[in-house]
């Protein structure tokens, strides 16, 4: 579950005063609204840099991943990239499903 600063959360009916351009403008400040609808969050206004940041730090977490199958299975003896998966659960093809 995602962690939601309070100070983020915006009602749909604060957001149709803001307007989309209110919104658009608070974002790309680096604020981010969080929208409520009936008091649960229902969607996220972010600027593009945000979403490059998660993006950056996703291809990250995949060549992490990679890179400690790597070392946790070195030794005497180098294993395949498919043995690395195998040991995490993992195929060649979900790992070639994940989005770009």
């Amino acid at each position: 579950m995602a962690i939601i600063d309070t100070s983020d959360l915006i009602s749909i009916t604060d957001a149709n005063k803001l307007g989309v351009s209110g919104l658009v403008r608070e974002a790309e400040a680096g604020n981010e609204q969080i929208v409520l609808r009936n008091n649960k969050p229902v969607a996220a206004v972010v600027s593009m840099e945000r979403i490059e940041q998660m993006q950056q730090l996703e291809e990250d977490l995949l060549d992490v991943s990679l890179a400690a199958a790597r070392m946790l299975t070195t030794g005497t003896r180098r294993n395949s990239l498919d043995e690395a998966l195998a040991q995490f659960g993992y195929t060649r093809e979900q790992l070639g499903d994940l989005p770009e």
